[in-house]
Parts: structure tokens; C-alpha cells; sequence
């Protein structure tokens, strides 16, 4: 069987379970051959079908996500390494980037910023990639998820410019020795703990960066109040948010001593609220 073949056959099984069949197989199909997803289509389609590519269709099949099977996910122009101790970065979250982007135009980037729950350390890389003279911290609760987010600092060179240290925004005094930020970044946990999700999203993805309580607030509640402590005098923080919660957040800024900020993302959905300091 040629790669051709074995594409469009695994494209066909994986339509019953995913919304981009094709798409899944041509990143997998990569993966077996060890190639990018270019090569694939236009130079080694008429090869023979690697030996491996079954299992990785079968994996799929089973709802894992294509991410955790080929190790990689792409961030902000960034390749990073995921697995199952990180929540894959969605290009939703990109969002808070391009608003951090926009509020320092115009004037020096952030020297210091914070990423608080940085997981794959997804969008304190992002962030550090954009202001080349920043240094960065990002903090992290999972042994695990502190392991890959070194390994994508290494990996990106940036090293010692991204601190990732152990930490958790619901335990005592955790902010205590961190100091003042220009720019702080969060994707906690937003998600309520009876709302239905995907099998690959529920049974793949960590619980502890998804729920956070029946109404999903619960992270925010900790941890906007810490907020203005973090900040430095012109510091902004920008903090994701599921769709309907933007104004939720927004009181918790206001009640903190916050003004806040809304940002929509490309679908026009409510994703990221900033906040800073009222005058």
C-alpha cells in the first residue's frame, strides 16, 4: 500500500471520530515517516506506507488527541513538546499574546513577566519570543507540566530567560518571594465540573488544568486578588477566560482594585480579560 492509499483509507475511519479526518492522518502519517507534513504531500506519497502509521490511526480512533501521539504541538509559531501531564495550547489562547502585543505598542516591552499555571509553558515562550531582552517565570503545580515546559525553554534557547519553578496559586504565601511583573499572563483552569467535553479533551487532557468548580470561577477567585500585588506600576495582566465568563472576571478585577479589559478571539468569542491598576 502507498502512502496515498493509506491516507485516504485512514481519513475514511477517522471521519467518525474526528472533524478533520484528513488532516489527522497527514500529521500522522508524518510523524510514521519522520517528515513533515509537506514532504508527505508532495514528495512521498508514492512511497510505501510506514509499518507504524496503523497504530497511530488506531490510537486516534480511540479519541487521543493527534498532539499527545506525535509528542508536538505548534503555539504561537513556537514547537512545543505536550504530553499528557500539559493541556494541548490552543490557537484561541494565542489571543492573550496578541493583546499583550498590542498594549505595549508603542512603548519598551515588559523586562519581567509571569506566567501563572504555565503547563507547556506555552505562553511565557510566546511572550519571551517577542520581547528578546524580557525575562520570564512561569509557575507550575505539576512536577510533570514543570518538566516539559524546561524541556521547551531548552529547547528554544531560552533557557535562562524562562524560570519554570514549582508553585500553586491556591497554597499560602505562594506569591510571596516573586517580586513585581510588567506583564503577568494565566490560563487557569475555567471549565465547570459537570459541563459535558469531547472524549479526547475528557479522558486524555489533566482534570486539575480543566475544572475548577460548578461554576468554573474558582481559580479566578484565588487568584485575581493576588493580582494587584504582582503588578508593577504599569503592568497589565492578562488572564484567559471561557466564552461566557468575561464579565464574572471583570467583577472580580473591579472588587480587587482592577479595571479590566476585554478580548475577543478570531470566532469573536470572549477569551482573555486584562486588567491593570485604576489610576
Amino acid at each position: 500500500m502507498t502512502v496515498a492509499e493509506a491516507l485516504r483509507g485512514a481519513a475514511q475511519r477517522l471521519a467518525a471520530t474526528s472533524d478533520t479526518a484528513r488532516l489527522d492522518a497527514e500529521v500522522l502519517m508524518a510523524h510514521a515517516l519522520g517528515c513533515s507534513r509537506t514532504d508527505v504531500l508532495l514528495r512521498r506519497m508514492a512511497d510505501p506506507a510506514p509499518a507504524g502509521f496503523d497504530t497511530l490511526v488506531e490510537r486516534r480512533l480511540m479519541h487521543e488527541p493527534v498532539a499527545y501521539i506525535v509528542g508536538h504541538q505548534d503555539f504561537y509559531g513556537l514547537e512545543l513538546e505536550v504530553s499528557p501531564d500539559v493541556l494541548i495550547p490552543r490557537g484561541d489562547s494565542e489571543t492573550l499574546i496578541e493583546a499583550a502585543r498590542e498594549a505595549f505598542a508603542g512603548r519598551p516591552g515588559p523586562n519581567r513577566v509571569l506566567d501563572l499555571g504555565t503547563g507547556s509553558g506555552a505562553l511565557l515562550l510566546a511572550a519571551l519570543s517577542l520581547w528578546p531582552q524580557a525575562q520570564g517565570i512561569g509557575i507550575e503545580r505539576s512536577p510533570g507540566a514543570l518538566g516539559v515546559a524546561r524541556r521547551n525553554a531548552a529547547s528554544l534557547g531560552m533557557a535562562s530567560r524562562a524560570t519554570m519553578q514549582a508553585g500553586d496559586w491556591t497554597a499560602p504565601g505562594w506569591s510571596e518571594s516573586l517580586g513585581t511583573f510588567d506583564l503577568v499572563l494565566a490560563n487557569p483552569p475555567y471549565i465547570e465540573t459537570a459541563q459535558p467535553l469531547a472524549p479526547s479533551v475528557l479522558d486524555f487532557e489533566p482534570a486539575s488544568a480543566l475544572f475548577a468548580g460548578a461554576d468554573g470561577l474558582d481559580d479566578y477567585r484565588v487568584l485575581v486578588p493576588r493580582l494587584p500585588d504582582l503588578l508593577a506600576p504599569d503592568g497589565i495582566a492578562l488572564v484567559e477566560v471561557g466564552w461566557t465568563q468575561g464579565e464574572e472576571v471583570a467583577a472580580l478585577a473591579d472588587a480587587a482594585g482592577l479595571s479590566s479589559h476585554l478580548h475577543r478571539d478570531l470566532a469573536g468569542r470572549e477569551r482573555g480579560v486584562e486588567m491593570r491598576r485604576k489610576p
